[in-house]
């Protein structure tokens, strides 16, 4: 059995995971796997799995898979460096094949690299697959169109291919994903722009950019895999805001923040009453200040916020 028929139950079982503990053992199984190559990582999509979880909540989970992904990026640099040296070792009897005939050798190099620059002048569009060279593999985090050698011209207006190779950048610049796959994403992108907003105007313009420094975001490495993988669906993501598209730590920094917003604005100035009907959720202590709110429709509950006097720990509840 291949290591890449191996790996997709693992990755099955990891996308479907529902607790914080079975995401670590299934982790942990993924960490122990012997030989690791960028085409396993690609067939299995193992790759695309742990790199999404860097930014989970639970930090066991997140450094653990950022320790994964720096162990397979080693072990796939590895690959390279010596299947690059195998390709390079020569067959036996070369040394005096190229001693008696170093002339016509060389013709042999020169006319197969105008053959290749030929070709590729007459297909300026067509997407070169990442290699060692021009990308870096798998966990790449200096591609783009031009290192890649991908040339967006598909519409025949240089304003709207400019925003498709944008788009481009900003998925691929860390990504191991083949760049046919990443082309066709940033096209379909750029499609759905145009046609939600009516044209190439002052309004596509803008939710490129917003799109454009959202995915290229070096903190959210999660939409862009969701977006390469297909998870998250094209025309959802470009109806999505930038609150939307944010990383789950900023939300969780921004809910944070909003909360302590609402605890220091609401009630402003209303007496608390000391109590010790609330136990502390954090200290276990009973030292408690409280307030009532109504925040929703009359015929609802009151909010409760309370405010422990020992640690300082704030929680509400209806």
């Amino acid at each position: 059995m291949s290591a890449a028929v191996e790996l997709k139950p693992l990755v099955k079982a990891l996308n479907s995971a529902s607790t914080d503990e079975e995401t670590v053992t299934i982790l942990n199984t993924l960490k122990q796997q012997a030989k690791i190559t960028e085409a396993v990582l690609r067939e299995s999509k193992a790759g695309l799995a742990v790199g999404k979880l860097r930014q989970h909540s639970s930090k066991q989970v997140s450094e653990l898979a950022k320790e994964i992904v720096k162990k397979w990026k080693t072990e796939v640099e590895r690959e390279k460096q010596a299947s690059g040296g195998k390709s390079g070792a020569k067959p036996p009897g070369a040394s005096s094949l190229i001693t008696r005939s170093p002339s016509s050798s060389a013709r042999r190099v020169l006319a197969a690299k105008k053959a290749a620059s030929s070709s590729a002048a007459a297909t300026p569009s067509t997407p070169v697959t990442p290699t060692a060279s021009n990308a870096g593999g798998k966990f790449s985090d200096t591609r783009s169109a031009k290192s890649d050698g991908v040339k967006v011209e598909f519409t025949g207006d240089k304003t709207r291919d400019k925003c498709a190779e944008l788009i481009y950048d900003a998925l691929v610049f860390d990504s191991g994903a083949p760049s046919e796959l990443i082309l066709s994403r940033a096209k379909d992108i750029e499609k759905t722009v145009l046609a939600d907003n009516g044209g190439a105007n002052a309004n596509y313009k803008a939710k490129i950019r917003s799109l454009f420094v959202n995915l290229k975001d070096k903190n959210n490495p999660g939409l862009r895999e969701c977006v390469i993988s297909g998870e998250l669906p094209v025309s959802k993501l470009c109806k999505m805001s930038s609150a939307d598209m944010a990383s789950e730590e900023r939300k969780a920094a921004d809910a944070k923040i909003k909360e302590e917003n609402l605890f220091k604005t609401l009630g402003a100035g209303e007496q608390e009453a000391e109590t010790d009907a609330f136990q502390c959720p954090r200290c276990k202590q009973r030292k408690c200040r409280y307030r009532q709110q109504q925040t929703r429709s009359a015929d609802e509950p009151m909010t409760t916020f309370v405010t422990c006097t020992v640690c300082k720990n704030r929680w509400k509840f209806s």
